[in-house]
């Protein structure tokens, strides 16, 4: 039976993974896998985490199942975190999920069955698994622009072209805040724009926001997302915790729909019935903890504080990438890395090139030129910029 198998195409990212792993230089740099990482190269465990998951142990009395969608606690604090105040929660339908690509699965199959016809519109570029998440519920899949590669910067103009032959229901997929792979975000007059676009054309925003206080700031991220919310009957979210919680392996995520108050009870079941059929009951260790930071003033105001530094030294490694490839090419060509927001950017390198930085110098990027700037070290950042500039500008 199994022979009949077809082969499946090796992911990307997990390639670059094992390429590095099966490195043995030292002073390799791995720029390729999503995952933030400190000044020694280490995915740490928050401070506020360790807390919450010490008083877990101490109090937790059972670990029974919680309900289809998930412990109530936790979807009202993620929600709130998500979206502040500007959806009255009887309005909100919410379910945890089993991290942020669980989230995104459980809105697309959720869009499956409210409407089979819709088609889902993703940008390009975007993260590869969106397309195959909508491939694999049966969703058609439409493309549009989104990335000015030439200037670094959103391709405004070509993105509303490309959605002005959208029919009305579709779902239009958008990230949220930092996105990946490119970072280049909507202003706030774009997000403006975008929201009476697809309020005009009756268009369904579909939000994924996995780097939620990694660009400008909590709030600041949330700002376009809200303000979809705040002016569209629908819009269905999908969120992480792997990122700002350093929840990576917990799978700690959410899926939320916001709709019209007679629809709730609707969705809220709908969302338990898919989980129902796929992971029965979603996972609560990783949401447990989540909850239990966001609830408690202490433990937040910590948690912000350590999410802060990171965000911050994220932008800070940034420009100092942009001013080292500035002295290093003469021109400002990689200006737009200060510029653009979260963990990720898209250098415009060729298959050839990628592979020259991975074999003469031992850096490591997913194919297609995204690279994580969360992988550099302030130490590392002249040897990048160096080889950066005799391989792309050279």
């Amino acid at each position: 039976m199994f022979k009949n198998l077809p082969a499946s195409k090796p992911d990307a990212i997990l390639e670059v993974m094992r390429l590095f792993a099966e490195d043995a230089r030292e002073g390799k740099i791995d720029l390729g896998v999503g995952v933030y990482r400190d000044s020694a190269g280490r995915t740490p465990v928050m401070r506020a985490v360790k807390a919450a998951e010490a008083r877990l142990v101490e109090t937790q009395e059972s670990k029974g199942y919680v309900g289809l969608t998930g412990d109530a606690a936790y979807n009202q604090a993620m929600g709130e975190l998500i979206l502040g105040d500007v959806v009255p929660a009887e309005r909100i339908a919410a379910s945890a999920a089993t991290g942020g690509t669980g989230a995104v699965r459980m809105a697309m199959e959720l869009v499956r069955a409210a409407n089979p016809g819709a088609q889902i519109w993703i940008s390009t570029p975007t993260w590869p698994n969106h397309t195959v998440l909508a491939a694999a519920v049966g969703l058609k899949v439409q493309s549009y622009r989104y990335y000015n590669r030439a200037e670094g910067v959103l391709d405004r103009q070509g993105m509303l072209d490309d959605l002005a032959q959208a029919q009305k229901g579709d779902v239009v997929l958008l990230h949220g805040c930092c996105h990946n792979p490119t970072g280049a975000d909507p202003s706030e007059q774009d997000w403006a724009d975008i929201a009476g676009f697809l309020q005009e054309r009756g268009l369904v925003p579909f939000v994924d926001i996995a780097y939620q206080g990694f660009g400008e700031g909590l709030d600041a991220d949330a700002a376009g997302l809200r303000h979809l919310a705040s002016r569209l009957e629908r819009v269905i979210v999908a969120a992480s915790a792997a990122k700002n919680f350093g929840l990576y392996r917990e799978r700690a995520g959410l899926c939320l729909v916001t709709c019209p108050e007679d629809e709730r009870a609707t969705v809220t079941t709908a969302l338990g019935t898919i989980n129902r059929s796929t992971v029965s009951f979603p996972p609560d260790h990783g949401a447990r903890v989540v909850q239990t930071i966001l609830d408690d003033p202490g433990l937040r105001l910590d948690w912000q504080e350590e999410l802060e530094t990171m965000r911050r030294r994220v932008q800070s490694l940034r420009e100092a990438l942009a001013g080292a490839l500035r002295a290093e090419t003469g021109s400002d060509r990689f200006g737009f890395l200060a510029a653009q927001k979260g963990m990720f950017s898209v250098l415009d390198a060729d298959g050839a090139q990628i592979e020259r930085l991975r074999d003469e110098h031992g850096i490591y990027m997913v194919p297609g030129g995204r690279m994580n700037v969360a992988g550099l070290t302030e130490d590392s950042v002249p040897r990048v910029a160096a080889a950066l500039g005799r391989v792309l500008a050279g």
